[in-house]
C-alpha cells in the first residue's frame, strides 16, 4: 500500500506525534478533524493526518465510495506507522478510523492509542462482539473520548463492556458521537472539543 499524503500540523520536532485518520463519511479536513489538529498542534504536539483510499478517491473524482474493506484500511495504516516511525507515535482518530488503529495498535508496537468517538456498535443494535473483541485484550494505553450520548455507545451502556484496564474513557457530557451537546444542556460543541483535546494532551504527557 502506498503511503498516503500527510497533512502536518505542530512543531517537527515534538516529541510524540499523532496520527489521525477520518471517520467514515468525513475527509481529513473536516471541521471536526481540523480543530483537533489545530487545539493538539497549539499545544507542542506534531499531528499528522491522512485519508484513506476511497476518500482519497472521492476527492479527486467527486464520486461518493464507501469505504476500503478493512484489509485495506489496515493496509493505509500501516504505511502511515511505517513512515513516522512507531516508537514517538500515539495513533487514532474519529470513529471509523481509531477503530481500525484500535485493530493493529498491540501489533505495531506504537507508544499509545486515541479514539473520538468509538463505534461500539451500529445505532439502534446490539453490542457487536467483533468490534470489541480485541479492546478486552489490548495492552497499548488507550484514551476513549466518548459522548454521553453517542448513539454507537453512550455512558448508560459502554461502561458495562469488559474493556481492556489499558483503556480510559473521557466522557463528553450529553455530546453526540460528534461530541455536540444538545442547546438544552447549556454545553457548546466547541467546549466539549476542548475538553477532549485536553485530555489527548495529558494523556501524551503521560506516555
Amino acid at each position: 500500500m502506498a503511503l498516503p499524503h500527510l497533512l502536518l500540523d505542530g512543531p517537527a520536532d515534538a516529541r510524540v506525534t499523532i496520527a489521525l485518520a477520518h471517520g467514515a463519511g468525513a475527509a481529513m479536513d473536516s471541521p471536526f478533524m481540523q480543530a483537533f489538529a489545530e487545539g493538539l498542534a497549539a499545544a507542542g504536539l506534531r499531528v499528522a493526518r491522512f485519508e484513506f483510499p476511497y476518500m482519497n478517491d472521492r476527492r479527486e473524482t467527486g464520486i461518493k465510495k464507501p469505504p476500503n474493506r478493512a484489509p485495506a484500511l489496515i493496509e493505509t495504516w500501516q504505511a502511515v506507522i511505517g513512515d513516522l516511525g512507531a516508537d514517538k507515535l500515539i495513533i487514532g482518530g474519529k470513529s471509523m478510523g481509531g477503530r481500525i488503529a484500535s485493530m493493529l495498535a498491540d501489533e505495531a508496537g506504537v507508544r499509545g492509542l486515541v479514539c473520538l468517538g468509538y463505534p461500539f456498535r451500529p445505532p439502534g443494535k446490539d453490542l457487536d462482539s467483533g468490534r470489541i473483541e480485541h479492546l478486552t485484550a489490548l495492552k497499548t494505553p488507550t484514551l476513549i473520548c466518548q459522548g454521553t450520548r453517542d448513539r454507537f455507545g453512550g455512558i448508560e451502556d459502554v461502561p458495562a463492556y469488559p474493556l481492556s484496564n489499558a483503556i480510559r474513557v473521557e466522557w463528553l457530557e450529553d455530546g453526540d458521537h460528534g461530541f455536540k451537546p444538545r442547546k438544552a444542556s447549556g454545553l457548546t460543541e466547541q467546549s466539549n472539543w476542548e475538553q477532549a483535546i485536553a485530555a489527548i494532551v495529558r494523556f501524551a504527557e503521560g506516555l
